[in-house]
């Protein structure tokens, strides 16, 4: 069945840099279009970033772009999202989710994984 694991969130103080990780089984993981979706405390859930299948495209939120970077490995079937400068208000529930459509940018998404914590504080 399909699985997304992620890992690697924790506390760091601000400026600090976190790297968080999606481990992804049972399906064709290069096929499909990954993304990171982020939830703070008291909000709803908000966008952070999309990479295609060939890690060849990638799309940020106006809130993270060029301080956060998507990629993926392939062959180790794992998604990643590399975050620097960070902020109190990068504080939230990171999940990984895979596009509904293989091959292509889907506007949904059919797998998500549990989340892991990231907490932005001094």
């Amino acid at each position: 069945q399909v699985q997304l694991v992620e890992s690697g969130g924790g506390l760091v103080q601000p400026g600090g840099s976190l790297r968080l990780s999606c481990a992804a089984s049972g399906f064709t993981f290069s096929i499909y279009w990954m993304n990171w979706i982020r939830q703070a405390p008291g909000k709803g859930l908000e966008w952070v970033s999309t990479i295609s299948s060939d890690g060849g495209s990638t799309y940020y939120a106006d809130s993270v772009k060029g301080r956060f970077t998507i990629s993926r490995d392939n062959a180790k079937n794992t998604l990643y999202l590399q975050m620097n400068s960070v902020k109190p208000e990068d504080t939230a529930v990171y999940y990984c989710a895979r596009g509904r459509a293989a091959w292509t940018m889907s506007p949904s998404y059919d797998y998500w994984g549990q989340g892991t914590q990231a907490t932005v504080s001094s």
